[in-house]
C-alpha cells in the first residue's frame, strides 16, 4: 500500500541501502506499509514495540542522503533521524565490528563550502539523541566508541592514499559517505540527527567482517537504531 508522507512516522531509521530498509521493515516491524516521497524515495512505516517507527534507503553519498533528508524532514511529521550503517577505519583502537556513535562529521565534501562562501562548518549530531544512544547501549550491554567519523565522497580514493593519514593522526574514528550531509541538513531544518556505524573494514590491515559478524554486529546497532529514535516517535 503506498502512503503519503503525512503517514511517516516522527522518527525514522535511514540506512544507505534501500534493501537494508526494506530487510528492517519485514524483520523488525509489524503492521508494515510502503510509503514514497515525490523524490522517488521509498520507506517504511511500522509498528516496534507499540510505536510507529519509519524506515528508507537513502542511497550512496552525501548528495544522496541530503536528498533524502530534505524530503523526511519537509514531512511536518519528521522531527528525528537516525543515520545506520557500514563505515571503515585506520586506527589501531577501533576493531571490525564496533559500533562508532558520531559526535561530528568531518568531510572532504566541498557541499558546505558552497553553502559558506568558503568558510568552514562543523556538522554535529544532536546532543538529547547522542544521549538517548549512549544509553540505550549502556543499557543493552553494547560497546561503542563516540568521536569524530569522516565523510567523503571518494571514499577508497581516500583510504588508499597515504597523504590522508592526517585524518587518523587527529583522531577521526572511522570513515564513511554520507553523515556530514545528514547532520548538515538537520541543522538547517533545526531538527534532529543521529549516525551509528558498524565498522565493517580495517583499511590498516586490509581485513574485512565475515559474513557471521557482519549479521551479528549489524542486529546490534539495528536494534540499538530502533531503541533509540523509538524515544522520539510517542
Amino acid at each position: 500500500m503506498e502512503l503519503n508522507a503525512n503517514t511517516i512516522a516522527k522518527g525514522v531509521l535511514l540506512p544507505g541501502d534501500p534493501k537494508r530498509a526494506q530487510y528492517i521493515a519485514v524483520n523488525y516491524l509489524k503492521q508494515t506499509e510502503e510509503f514514497r516521497l515525490d523524490n522517488g524515495i521509498t520507506g517504511y512505516s511500522g509498528i516496534y514495540d507499540g510505536r510507529r517507527i519509519s524506515v528508507a534507503g537513502s542511497g550512496m553519498g552525501i548528495p544522496s542522503v541530503m536528498l533524502a533528508a530534505d524530503a523526511l524532514y519537509d514531512c511536518d511529521d519528521v522531527n528525528a533521524i537516525i543515520r545506520i550503517g557500514t563505515c571503515g577505519t585506520a586506527q589501531s583502537e577501533v576493531n571490525i565490528g564496533d559500533m562508532l556513535i558520531a559526535l561530528g562529521c568531518s568531510t572532504t565534501s566541498g557541499i558546505n563550502y558552497r553553502t559558506f562562501e568558503g568558510d568552514l562548518f562543523c556538522p554535529v549530531a544532536d546532543f538529547e539523541m547522542l544521549q538517548v544512544a549512549t544509553d540505550k547501549a549502556v543499557a543493552m550491554n553494547i560497546g561503542f566508541k563516540v568521536g569524530n567519523i569522516l565523510s567523503c565522497d571518494l571514499f577508497y580514493d581516500l583510504t588508499e592514499s597515504e597523504a590522508n593519514n592526517r585524518w587518523w593522526d587527529f583522531g577521526v574514528l572511522g570513515v564513511e559517505m554520507e553523515g556530514a550531509g545528514l547532520y548538515t541538513t538537520a541543522l538547517k531544518h533545526q531538527k534532529k540527527a543521529l549516525m551509528i556505524c558498524t565498522v565493517s573494514d580495517s583499511i590498516i590491515n586490509r581485513q574485512g567482517m565475515t559474513p557471521k559478524q557482519r549479521e551479528t554486529s549489524l542486529h546490534d546497532m539495528i536494534i540499538l537504531g530502533l531503541n533509540s529514535i523509538y524515544e522520539f516517535c510517542d
